[in-house]
């Protein structure tokens, strides 16, 4: 299994920005999809998730409003979508994945439920 995560880049604050995250050995209809970011000093959080089953999602609550996930899966992809970046949302961004198990509409963002990680991508925020 891989996970490519890719868009991060130097954004203004309040601008957009739209990360990619292209999978590969997984199968896309099974698999719960989330958004994680670590900026420097700090431990990693879990920002949004997109469930395997409905496409239902849920988000951290600084990041409510702003950001958004969405997936496609014949092109084995999950996106973030940030918007009104602000210089706070400075981190490393890293896609995961895993197998919730059948009929499972729900997703979560604890790091524990992931089994497969992406390599991060970076984004920085000038203000």
């Amino acid at each position: 299994v891989q996970l490519q995560a890719s868009g991060g880049g130097l954004v203004q604050a309040g601008g957009s920005l739209r990360l990619s995250c292209v999978a590969s050995g997984l199968t896309m209809d099974d698999s719960t999809f989330g958004w994680f970011r670590q900026a420097p000093g700090k431990e990693r959080e879990g920002l949004l998730c997109i469930s395997s089953v409905g496409d239902n999602t849920f988000s951290r609550g600084s990041v409510k409003g702003r950001f958004t996930i969405s997936r496609d899966n014949p092109k084995d992809s999950v996106y973030l979508h940030m918007n009104n970046v602000k210089p706070e949302d400075a981190a490393v961004y890293f896609c995961a994945a895993y197998y919730p198990g059948r009929g499972v509409a729900r997703c979560g963002i604890s790091q524990q439920l992931y089994d497969y990680w992406g390599q991060g991508t970076q984004v920085t925020v000038s203000s």
